[in-house]
């Protein structure tokens, strides 16, 4: 279930790129997950990688390792609007870097030649004129749909899930979440392609009932919210068998930005802050395992 060995491909102009698979050939082909591991911190998600405390996500991430990169927005509404454009979080090392999905927009300098185009405003609604089921499965409040501001992320694809027992204060958010996603998978007609994103509520604060013999008083910590990502990879291999239960699958896995729990004195996000911009991101393929592909 992991990626083919990368090619370096030039980037615009002329960087190597050395892990940008053309989408071109991904897109039409395969179905595509997309998974914001909302509010988790970069430095929080690569010590549990290390320590071999999230194995079901390790044994995808290349090498096992997160990659660093810097988020496109301080908190969940900001930074996703960025993403649903196609700036996923931009790689922490000089660039330009090209981007997987761009809309198209003259003198960008982040649009290569194995870039996916679109000419829509938004990459869902730019996969959806490819043919794709685009379906989301909301976890935060930006996504709930209860009023106006909380239904225009959700109002960009055509199917939208939410409940309250995907949201932060359930303790089996991310259990609930993956039930949905498996049942939008089972219904969807296997000719048609599926774009599935899924935006994990568990390591937003509240979280600190993720972690054994923690109370309410106690309240969230930098341990609570690694417990929390300890709670979502006992359940993402589920997530990731429905995703490429029909065919190839491309995925993506990020946060979308950090948190502060006490850092230099700041709490929270929302902030210019080293712990809020810097997140772990990875994208990779996964094969149906040959039960799946003789379906």
């Amino acid at each position: 279930m992991s990626a083919p060995e990368p090619t370096p491909v030039p980037g615009p102009h002329g960087a190597a790129a050395p892990d940008h698979p053309d989408m071109n050939e991904i897109v039409g082909s395969h179905d595509i997950l997309l998974v914001t591991l909302d509010t988790l911190r970069h430095d929080v998600a690569a010590e549990l990688a290390a320590q071999g405390r999230i194995p079901n996500l390790a044994r995808h991430l290349p090498g096992g390792r997160w990659e660093r990169r810097h988020a496109p927005g301080s908190f969940t509404y900001a930074s996703h609007q960025a993403i649903f454009a196609g700036f996923l979080p931009t790689p922490a090392a000089p660039g330009p870097h090209p981007r997987l999905f761009a809309a198209r927009f003259a003198g960008s300098e982040t649009t290569a030649a194995r870039t996916f185009v679109y000419d829509t405003p938004d990459l869902v609604s730019g996969l959806a004129k490819e043919g794709y089921r685009t379906v989301c499965v909301g976890g935060t409040g930006f996504f709930n749909k209860r009023g106006p501001l909380g239904s225009v992320l959700p109002g960009l694809f055509q199917e939208s899930h939410w409940e309250p027992e995907f949201g932060v204060t359930s303790p089996t958010s991310f259990e609930a979440q993956v039930t949905r996603a498996e049942h939008v998978v089972r219904e969807l007609p296997q000719e048609k392609r599926l774009f599935l994103f899924v935006n994990v509520a568990a390591l937003h604060q509240p979280n600190w009932f993720h972690r054994p013999g923690a109370t309410r008083e106690d309240g969230d910590t930098r341990a609570t919210h690694a417990a929390a990502l300890e709670y979502v990879d006992r359940h993402i291999g589920r997530l990731f068998a429905a995703a490429s239960s029909r065919r190839r699958c491309f995925a993506v896995v990020c946060s979308d930005h950090g948190t502060a729990y006490g850092d230099d004195g700041y709490t929270g996000h929302r902030i210019g802050h080293e712990s809020v911009w810097t997140v772990p991101y990875a994208h990779f393929f996964l094969d149906p395992t040959p039960a799946e592909a003789a379906r």
